[in-house]
């Protein structure tokens, strides 16, 4: 349904919620970073919220049409274009049989995403599409789409001129700074007061180093309270060490000095401590950042965290769509 003709920069295969339910097996969630992008992409197109589309990243691809349908592109700014002429992003758009849908580098944004109407129908894995690149599971054989590829696409009847208002949409920042939320936990109890703050007043550059497995972040130094030293011996050296125990998926992972925010393919659990999560309702943010960007963190509560993870979610619907 959709040849390859250039496969942008690591374009994946991704659904939502993702693989669920499998991180015992060293499987974790995969999906797609900027999810209120990806389910607002489905929705304008006809399917399912959480259907597998495309997540491009950076860079877009070239894609060739093998038959008339209607997609969607939403997310980061890639200068969409259809055999050439510029089409709106968070609008659904016909495109005829034979006719090249071209993305370029990300102008806003770091991720871009576009839905097929009928939805990508390659095979799944544990209850997903969604590609984890370092098991080379879900998505086109495990992998980014490479060149001459055919991504297959379901049926799907879609309709052109849908549009996502403009209240429903990520508001995507311009100025390469991001506030993020995070909540603290689960090991907060480790960093002194003095370094809570420091955390919280620190704009955080996020490193090139950075992958769908972690995040890292530069800036200063640590510091700790005294059980971070006073310790069983199987803890480890370093006041960062723990034994091992389980991660929550967005914890601010403390490797040594150096924050690693776990993000979607990040590892089940390990020997580091987490002061500070990253909760589901600021993931969008960190998809949408690119290296060299500014984070800056806000705690807020659990409460606070899950009702703006509802929140998106409402706007993800037919109500967002005129």
């Amino acid at each position: 349904m959709l040849e390859v003709i250039k496969p942008g920069l690591e374009t994946s295969i991704q659904d939502y919620p993702g693989r669920i339910g499998y991180l015992n097996l060293g499987f974790p969630w995969s999906s797609a970073m900027d999810s209120w992008s990806l389910r607002l992409a489905n929705i304008l197109v006809g399917n399912d919220a959480g259907a597998a589309g495309l997540e491009c990243q950076f860079i877009g691809p070239s894609l060739k049409v093998q038959r008339d349908t209607v997609i969607a592109v939403t997310g980061a700014d890639m200068q969409a274009k259809i055999d050439g002429a510029e089409i709106p992003m968070w609008e659904s758009i016909a495109i005829g049989a034979g006719q090249v849908l071209e993305m370029a580098f990300a102008k806003t944004g770091a991720r871009g995403y576009i839905a097929v109407a009928g939805g990508i129908s390659s095979p799944e894995f544990l209850g997903s599409r969604s590609t984890f690149h370092k098991a080379g599971v879900g998505g086109m054989g495990g992998h980014a789409i490479q060149k001459d590829q055919v991504v297959p696409v379901a049926q799907g009847d879609g309709r052109p001129g849908r549009k996502v208002k403009e209240s429903a949409r990520p508001p995507i920042v311009t100025d390469k700074q991001w506030t993020v939320d995070v909540v603290r936990g689960p090991n907060d109890d480790w960093v002194d007061d003095a370094g809570h703050e420091r955390f919280l007043s620190t704009q955080w550059k996020l490193s090139a180093k950075s992958d769908r497995s972690g995040f890292r972040l530069e800036g200063p130094d640590w510091t700790f309270n005294e059980k971070a030293y006073d310790k069983l011996p199987e803890h480890g050296s370093d006041p960062a060490n723990i034994l091992d125990q389980g991660y929550p998926v967005g914890a601010i992972n403390l490797a040594g000095q150096t924050p690693i925010i776990l993000v979607n393919d990040g590892p089940s659990m390990g020997g580091f401590i987490n002061p500070y999560t990253v909760p589901q309702c600021a993931f969008w943010k960190l998809g949408q950042a690119k290296p060299g960007e500014l984070l800056s963190f806000e705690a807020i509560s659990v409460d606070d965290a899950q009702q703006k993870a509802r929140d998106i979610t409402a706007l993800c619907s037919e109500d967002s769509i005129e």
